[in-house]
Parts: C-alpha cells; sequence; structure tokens
C-alpha cells in the first residue's frame, strides 16, 4: 500500500514539474510521404508530399519534416474535403524522444519509483531506496527566469537524485552512487527531451468536430537530389550507333518510397535559389539547382509557380553548411556552354532512401552515324611576341602547336524522340572499349560530333614561312605600321586502307589572302559577333599588353577545308596571310 502512495506521489510531482510545457512525444508527430519528384542535373529537386495523416487534439496536422525550399517555392494545401487550410507554420518544438539508457544516471532517471538496492563510494553497506526523481528545471521555468529575446533552452538536470529511504527522503549526488541493484525489472528506456522543427498545418473544419486524420500535401523546390546522366554507346562499323542511357541518382534530401520520378534535361532558371525560404528555419543551409509530362502532378504547379519568375533576384552570400550536413551530390558535369531546352524522362516505383544512390536505366534508340577526322590548328602569337616570353611560356606554346593530330570522330544524327544531353559516353564495339568521350547536348533533329580517338594512320605536316615584310605599309594617327606576309602549307597523308572525310580549319592573327582547294576564308574583327566571341580567348593571350592599335588593323582569320582522302594519297593545303606591326 505504502508503495502505490509513493508511486502516485511521484506521477503528481513528474507532472507538476513539467506543467504546460510538457514535450511532445516523438510518436505523436506525423510523417507525410514524398508522392512524385522532379530532379533536375545541377541538384534542385521539385518535390510533392501527399498523403492521409493524423491530427492532433486541435484537429491541426503536425509533421517531423521542415524542408528548406528556395524562397517563394513552397505551396501546402489540403486535399480533405470537410477540411481546410488556414495556415502553416514552423516552429521549434520539445520533443520527447525515447533513448536506450547506457548510464546509471540514465537508469535512474527512467525508473522513478522503482525499488534498487544502492551502494554509494566510501560505503560497504548497500540500502535499499525508491527512486523518486532527478529534479529538473523545465524549458517553461528557465524561461521565466531568463531576459527577454534569450532562445528557448532544454530542461535543466541536476546531479542528485532523490531516493525514499526508510528515514525519510535522502539527497544522493548520481556520480556518487558505485552500484544499483533493481529489486525489479527496470525499463531499459529514457524519455530525453530535444529540439526537433516541426511543421503545423492549421485545418479549419468549418464548424465539426475534427477527424483523426486529415489529407493534406506540400510542394517545394529544394536542393537535396541529382541525376548523373551516361551513355553507353555500342557502334558496329557500319553507321549505326546503338544508345544506351542510365541515370545515376543522389539521394540527400528525403525518404523516397514507391514515388514517380522524372527525369530532367536541362534546368530552368530560379532566380532566387540563393535565397532560403523562411518557413525553412533554417540559419545555415546545406549548399548543394512547360515541358514536363501532362500526367505529371507537379508540372501545372511548378510551370505556374516558377517559371513566371523574372524578377532580378537578391543575391547573398551563401553560408558554410552546419558541421555534419555537407551534402554530397557527386560530380557536377551539367554545363555543357548551351542552353538545354526541358526534356523529361518518368520512372516509375522509385525506391531510394535518404544517403543511398542507384543506377537505373533510362532510354534505348539507335541512331545512325559516320566517321569524320577533324584537325584543327589554332593559331598562335606573331614571332614579335614570343621573343619577349620567359622559357616556361615558349615551353608551354612549343607544346601546343608541336605534332599537331588529326582527331577521328563519329557524327550523329539525332533522329530520336528526345535530345541527347551533356554526359560521359562509354563507346564500343563488338563488346570492346574503344574510348570514352563527352556528349554534347544536341537537340532532336541535329547533329553532333562524339569524339573517339587520335588517327594515328593520318599524318600531318604544317609549316608556316614569312614570306615578306614591307617597311612603312601604312600610316595611321601619325605612326608608320610595317606588313608582314607569311605563307603555310599543311600536308596530309592517309595511311588507312579506307578513304577518309577530312576537315581541317586553319586560324591566324591577321588577314587571311588565299586559300587552296576551294579552301573556305572568314574573318573575325572586333565589331559585331566581336573579338573570339565563338570560343573564348586562348590561354596565352593575357601574356601581352595588346596595343589599341592591333585590333584595328588586325583581325582573327580562319581557313577551313572539306576534303576526302583516297588510301595512300597525300595533299597539300596551302593559304598565305599578312597581318600589320608597329615597331
Amino acid at each position: 500500500m505504502k508503495r502505490a502512495i509513493w508511486v502516485a506521489i511521484v506521477v503528481a510531482l513528474a507532472a507538476s514539474r513539467a506543467g504546460a510545457a510538457a514535450p511532445v512525444e516523438e510518436g505523436a508527430l506525423a510523417r507525410m510521404p514524398v508522392k512524385e519528384v522532379t530532379v533536375f542535373k545541377d541538384g534542385h529537386a521539385f518535390v510533392l508530399h501527399e498523403g492521409s495523416v493524423s491530427t492532433d487534439g486541435a484537429g491541426s496536422v503536425v509533421l517531423d519534416y521542415v524542408p528548406t525550399p528556395i524562397v517563394g517555392t513552397f505551396w501546402a494545401y489540403a486535399a480533405d474535403a470537410k477540411a481546410k487550410l488556414t495556415g502553416v507554420v514552423s516552429s521549434r518544438r520539445v520533443v520527447s524522444v525515447e533513448r536506450t539508457a547506457l548510464s546509471i544516471r540514465e537508469l535512474v532517471e527512467g525508473n522513478a519509483g522503482a525499488r534498487v538496492r544502492i551502494k554509494e563510494q566510501g560505503q560497504t553497506t548497500p540500502y535499499e531506496a525508491t527512486v523518486l526523481w532527478i529534479p529538473t528545471r523545465t524549458t517553461e521555468e528557465l524561461g521565466r527566469s531568463s531576459p527577454p529575446g534569450t532562445p528557448e533552452a532544454l530542461p535543466e538536470r541536476g546531479n542528485l537524485v532523490l531516493l525514499k529511504v526508510a528515514e525519510g527522503v535522502k539527497a544522493v549526488p548520481v556520480d556518487r552512487i558505485e552500484e544499483m541493484t533493481f529489486l525489479e525489472n527496470p525499463k531499459p528506456g529514457i524519455a530525453r527531451e530535444e529540439f526537433r522543427n516541426v511543421l503545423t498545418f492549421k485545418l479549419d473544419w468549418a464548424g465539426g468536430k475534427a477527424e483523426k486524420s486529415a489529407k493534406v500535401g506540400m510542394v517545394y523546390v529544394q536542393r537535396g537530389i541529382r541525376w548523373i546522366p551516361n551513355y553507353r554507346v555500342e557502334i558496329d562499323g557500319k553507321g549505326n550507333a546503338k544508345f544506351e542511357l542510365q541515370a545515376t541518382l543522389i539521394n540527400e534530401l528525403a525518404d523516397l518510397d514507391g514515388v514517380r520520378a522524372h527525369l530532367v534535361i536541362g534546368v530552368p532558371r530560379f532566380a532566387f535559389e540563393e535565397t532560403p525560404d523562411p518557413i525553412s528555419l533554417q540559419e545555415a543551409v546545406a549548399q548543394l539547382s512547360s515541358s514536363f509530362r501532362r500526367d505529371s502532378r507537379t508540372a501545372y504547379a511548378f510551370s505556374t509557380a516558377i517559371m513566371s519568375q523574372m524578377a532580378a533576384p537578391v543575391r547573398r552570400a551563401r553560408p558554410a553548411p552546419e558541421a555534419g550536413r555537407v551534402m554530397d551530390l557527386g560530380p557536377d558535369i551539367a554545363a555543357s556552354g548551351k542552353n538545354e531546352d526541358l526534356y523529361v524522362f518518368t520512372l516509375e516505383n522509385v525506391t531510394l532512401k535518404k544517403g543511398q544512390r542507384m543506377v537505373v536505366p533510362v532510354a534505348e534508340f539507335t541512331l545512325k552515324y559516320r566517321d569524320v577526322f577533324v584537325l584543327d590548328l589554332p593559331f598562335g602569337p606573331p614571332p614579335e611576341i614570343r621573343r619577349n616570353l620567359n622559357n616556361q611560356q615558349q615551353a608551354e606554346l612549343a607544346k601546343l602547336f608541336h605534332a599537331p593530330k588529326v582527331r577521328h570522330k563519329i557524327r550523329l544524327q539525332n533522329t530520336a524522340t528526345c535530345p541527347l544531353t551533356t554526359a560521359p559516353a562509354l563507346i564500343l564495339r563488338e563488346g570492346r572499349i574503344v574510348a570514352q568521350g563527352m556528349m554534347t547536348y544536341t537537340a532532336v533533329g541535329a547533329s553532333s560530333d562524339l569524339e573517339l580517338t587520335t588517327a594515328m594512320d593520318i599524318s600531318v605536316k604544317k609549316q608556316d614561312t614569312e614570306a615578306g615584310r614591307t617597311p612603312n605599309a601604312v600610316r595611321w594617327g601619325n605612326y608608320s605600321y610595317a606588313r608582314v606576309d607569311l605563307a603555310g602549307e599543311i600536308h596530309l597523308a592517309n595511311h588507312r586502307d579506307k578513304p577518309v572525310v577530312l576537315e581541317v580549319s586553319r586560324s591566324v592573327l591577321g588577314h587571311i589572302d588565299s586559300a587552296t582547294n576551294e579552301g573556305t576564308i572568314t574573318h573575325l574583327g572586333r565589331h559585331e559577333s566581336g573579338w573570339f566571341a565563338t570560343g573564348g580567348y586562348p590561354f596565352w593571350w593575357g601574356w601581352y599588353n595588346w596595343p589599341h592599335w592591333w585590333y584595328h588593323f588586325n583581325a582573327v582569320g580562319r581557313v577551313t577545308w572539306k576534303i576526302e582522302l583516297e588510301p595512300g594519297k597525300s595533299v597539300d593545303l596551302k593559304y598565305t596571310w599578312h597581318y600589320f606591326w608597329r615597331h
């Protein structure tokens, strides 16, 4: 009888200590599954959660998951006919989480009311007692005694345990307890409080009684899932290339269980991708980016909520991720130098837990190809500049222009129903590896080249010579300029047993005057398309402070040839050009 009274006292005291600030039990928090996700190559994902979720005593849905979306992309809804969504609140709540007791202190804390035999340090005789409680200052109590603006604190437990003994109530420092024998089976767990970010869907049940569950959902754009495409290309030597596209999925966002996944080629413009939505409650966000299928439930919501955002974003420096929250989304190979149109591959019933990776087949198709052999000879600085370069710079230039090679490529005509995206491509013939190249974005109906290897059986020799120099050839701005004339020759020989189609390009600094073998001459000036607007400056351009007059007199000239060369035959491609220089 006495034991029952003491147990009742312990329960009453525990309740009074908790008061109105009693923590929420972890099991009371609901989870809303991911139903559909649209994944982009840059690591952004458009996520749809929906489900029938249990409600609390107030008729609201309280979730244990708060996303970290891009600002303006979070939208919630109620799909229950009896309930209307009146608002969504994200907040920090104290949650009681059950943990296995691993120390005497935790066993004492988790077994209030238990009968025990205790032996203290420095004493030889144990004694029997009933565990009452460890005095604890609650979150509410700490809040009342803290100055305004102080962050909410977890309950503060003391180092004393109160024990009911024959003489009365004894206070013992927990650290002095050397041995403790339970006279009945102890509880193995302990309830510990911790802060959790929770998301509360406030529902209006229109004056009726709240149901035990409600069907609700939310959509948002957040970084955390990436797909990396890669191709397997089997060529048959007769102009047919079988393509197999597979995707490596990297999930660092949330558990996916039987969801519909849309893998998108191309990335729409997220105007505010550097700005997290305040709903996320994140002070430091982990660093992780109209063509959707008509039957996609996220398609309409995404196109209306995102694609119309055209305002200039407010850029903020991205903070470093919190410790333990670094997202590994794999290598970034999405950039191709072109804007990829949006195209979606849809996979059904994808299951992938957070932290897992998965490789899945996506598509198969066969394209036509033809072999092409490409020789690109870039331009170098004129001799007047080379004389001022140091030894290391001279060596880098010599390496760049020494022993030019013809590259063997296959030219693909994309007759498939989907574009080819930028991705690694493993190239095989008769099951044996030929090379690994980089497939570049190719729209439906367009063509692109996929490089195989160096064509060692097509020899190349290039020779440039100065043909003449005319002092004071032109005068401009009170200065005289010399004209330097040059001549070049490219010797090509086909040692293969088949004819080859050669595409040769030679660029020079200056103006091209002539080219043999029906070479096509083009010049890039400083107007309209601009200097190097198509390909950027060469790495050595910054080694010299180019004067303004250089751009006035000179351009970048280019000659291109397309020839067919029979087995055992050779050809000499000749060209002349000039540039102006001020001494």
